[in-house]
């Protein structure tokens, strides 16, 4: 496999795994209404816990490979950051019915500006 074939994937691999990590943090608070009975706590970790399992079961494969397809811990944290903004607004704009605000592109917008710096050697 070539680096950049084990980079795609391994970012792809990040996106699924981001995907179950953005449920298991945050798939309860859709469950809360005010002056309703919520789920005991218990409950919710162990629910949480579980979704956290498949989130590893990919992450761990896709950090191994995209270090193995060349990129340092570095490059893997910020590559993971940035998929997780990617997952987490459309996740929250979405799922959990936030409103857009104009902050959140600006935000992406220096992430994309650390991606570049922490990769400008491999440009």
């Amino acid at each position: 496999m070539t680096s950049r074939i084990g980079v795609a994937t391994a970012v792809g691999m990040l996106v699924c795994s981001n995907l179950f990590m953005t449920f298991a943090w945050y798939w309860h608070l859709k469950l809360q209404k005010p002056g309703e009975a919520s789920w005991p706590m218990y409950a919710i970790i162990l629910v949480s816990w579980s979704i956290a399992l498949v989130e590893y079961i990919i992450l761990i494969p896709a950090n191994r490979l995209g270090a193995a397809s060349g990129l340092n811990v570095a490059q893997l944290k910020i590559v993971q950051e940035v998929v997780t903004v990617c997952v987490f607004v459309p996740f929250m704009l979405i799922f959990m019915g936030e409103k857009w605000r104009w902050d959140y592109l600006w935000a992406f917008i220096c992430m994309v500006g650390a991606v570049y710096f922490v990769n400008r050697a491999r440009l």
